[in-house]
């Protein structure tokens, strides 16, 4: 990407300027021949990925529409080449594999002091990618817990099909009908697919499941 014999493009995404405009002084401060496209919202982004030659995108995790993992095969499928960088302030610990699974090519916290930022930058420009120190231990941790990268893959078939099913719409007697099982059956896989999840209701089932099935 270094060899460009144009200005690097860069995408900064997030809904809020001040965000934006940081990581513009930084671009400056790091004296890059770039050019530099915003966006505020997942729609508006994936416009700009769909008219302009964006070389790496620096994306919030978070908008008003929605989580940005939404759009990731997205991004990709507009523009394979481009590098996705997830810069953002929630936690890596427990956020970061799942967007580098689902295609981003780093992840940056927010939280980072500002050498940090133009490092990962630079990380991006050079390699394409950028793989902090917390998000490599994960990734060498997920090689022994596939449940690291996709926390479904600690579910049974049967939990991950009721599961599905809940997702859905149907409760506990609908579901209890279409298996042909008792309805404290149903219960009972509902609290068991809640615990190895680490979820209290339904609504973060929902999104657990839209993130990562």
């Amino acid at each position: 990407m270094n060899q460009l014999d144009r200005p690097i493009n860069f995408l900064l995404a997030d809904d809020h300027s001040l965000i934006r405009q940081g990581i513009v002084f930084l671009l400056e401060e790091m004296e890059l021949d770039c050019g530099i496209f915003h966006a505020s919202t997942l729609q508006k982004i994936l416009e700009s990925i769909q008219s302009n030659p964006i070389d790496i995108a620096i994306i919030d995790a978070h908008f008003p529409d929605g989580n940005s993992l939404s759009i990731l095969s997205d991004i990709k499928n507009i523009r394979p080449e481009v590098k996705i960088l997830i810069f953002s302030g929630i936690d890596e610990n427990t956020q970061s594999l799942k967007f580098i699974n689902a295609g981003a090519n780093g992840f940056l916290s927010k939280l980072s002091e500002e050498e940090d930022v133009k490092y990962a930058i630079s990380k991006m420009i050079k390699t394409g990618e950028y793989i902090s120190p917390v998000t490599q231990a994960l990734l060498m941790n997920s090689i022994r817990n596939r449940n690291l990268i996709n926390p479904l893959f600690s579910l049974t078939d049967r939990e991950l099909q009721i599961a599905e099913m809940y997702a859905e719409g149907y409760g506990n007697l609908e579901i209890a009908n279409k298996l042909d099982i008792k309805q404290n059956t149903v219960s009972t896989i509902k609290k068991r697919i809640f615990e190895k999840l680490d979820i209290e209701n339904i609504v973060e089932l929902i999104e657990l499941i839209k993130n990562h099935y």
